[in-house]
């Protein structure tokens, strides 16, 4: 469900029409709304902007606009946008440039499209999806990134570090795992929903803007390995 309580507003953009059809059909038989579709990365990004879906789903090889470019500028003009690439391309290279450039999961194209329905609705509450195998691909580049040094600007202005609750901390240790928002709450024996305000609380505090940033910050402090 949308944020509004209604249908999740998802659009595809694929430069392959008959790819581009079959997935969009798929997800709108599957109680989806399909808002728009879009075969090149300009018209992704025009289209994108006047319909606002809640979940992206992208092919990273497009023409007059690669997809990492048409992430990063959607993103910055709607930071709650969420981001599906589905690439056929599993090359390391290309999964970390779209992570870094704003999206929340990465899969495959030869994924099931039970795989792909999951994966978009998982997306639009905000959890990281992978195709198995590139989620520790993943979290092993926000080890990389943790062990150089932050920004010089993160803590400017902002005395000592933010106070965390005993259960934002275990909330964000769970995150930096890898957990889903749905294994999380099963595991704290608390709702879906609580896990989302702890997420939401903790990322205000920090300053941060999204899960990706937020994992960063968790592995910093080494809060994956507790």
């Amino acid at each position: 469900m949308s944020e509004q309580g209604g249908p999740i507003k998802v659009m595809v953009v694929d430069d392959h029409p008959m790819w581009r059809d079959a997935v969009a059909r798929d997800l709108s038989e599957s109680g989806l709304e399909v808002v728009a579709t879009a075969g090149d990365g300009e018209q992704a990004v025009r289209r994108a902007k006047a319909v606002s879906p809640d979940v992206l789903v992208l092919d990273l090889n497009l023409p007059v606009k690669p997809g990492v470019q048409v992430c990063k500028e959607l993103v910055a003009h709607n930071p709650a946008l969420r981001v599906l690439v589905l690439s056929a391309s599993g090359e390391h290279a290309d999964v970390l440039e779209a992570v870094k450039s704003g999206a929340t999961g990465y899969l495959l194209k030869s994924s099931s499209t039970e795989e792909l329905l999951d994966a978009v609705r998982r997306t639009a509450v905000g959890d990281p999806v992978f195709t198995p195998g590139l989620a520790g691909l993943v979290l092993g580049e926000y080890r990389r990134l943790a062990s150089e040094p932050a920004p010089a600007d993160r803590d400017t202005g902002r005395p000592g570090a933010p106070q965390l609750t005993d259960r934002e901390t275990e909330v964000l240790r769970l995150v930096a795992k890898g957990l889903s928002y749905k294994q999380i709450a099963e595991r704290l024996v608390i709702s879906h929903r609580t896990v989302q305000n702890h997420v939401q609380n903790t990322l205000g505090k920090l300053h941060l803007h999204n899960r990706v940033e937020l994992v960063r910050y968790a592995i910093e402090r080494g809060l994956d390995d507790a």
